[in-house]
């Protein structure tokens, strides 16, 4: 699996802008972040967006701001902020484990994705194959190392 594309993101933004007026609103937005297990309240994320509603273009720089390391986020080079890394890629990996058995399976995959309007029906041949690429046990499902693998790789490259 790879970092979303403009393409995906734009067809994010266009599937959330329910009343097609070239913004997601608070509502929209917060209905994404849900699915994806991030719980906030409207007032929660006005103060963090600092607006009632994004743009495209706002859209792709909050997307980038929450999916991309940042080296200026008070981590000394200590280490200190490890943990906190790692917690958050058990809460990323545990939105795609829908059944919580310790594995991301295709069909997984294939409904968050699909969820999220990334994937279009019958994506499953895609599933595998973005499976397949980090699969390193070949059992055809990703557990948490190889999903760690797997994102650690996709933000440092």
């Amino acid at each position: 699996m790879s970092p979303l594309t403009s393409n995906d993101l734009e067809r994010i933004f266009e599937k959330l802008d329910k009343n097609r007026d070239g913004q997601v609103s608070l509502e929209e937005l917060n209905w994404l972040l849900e699915r994806i297990g991030v719980e906030l309240s409207l007032h929660e994320l006005e103060s963090l967006l600092g607006k009632p509603g994004l743009d495209f273009n706002e859209f792709l720089f909050f997307y980038k701001s929450i999916s991309t390391p940042d080296s200026n986020d008070g981590d000394d080079g200590s280490g200190s902020s490890d943990h906190e890394d790692e917690s958050d890629l058990v809460k990323a990996f545990n939105v795609f484990d829908v059944n919580g058995d310790g594995y991301i399976s295709c069909e997984e995959l294939d409904s968050v994705l699909r969820r999220l309007g990334v994937m279009e029906e019958n994506g499953s041949r895609d599933c595998r194959s973005m499976i397949h690429v980090y699969d390193t046990n070949l059992d055809g499902m990703l557990d948490f190392q190889e999903f760690k693998h797997m994102m650690l790789q996709n933000t440092i490259s």
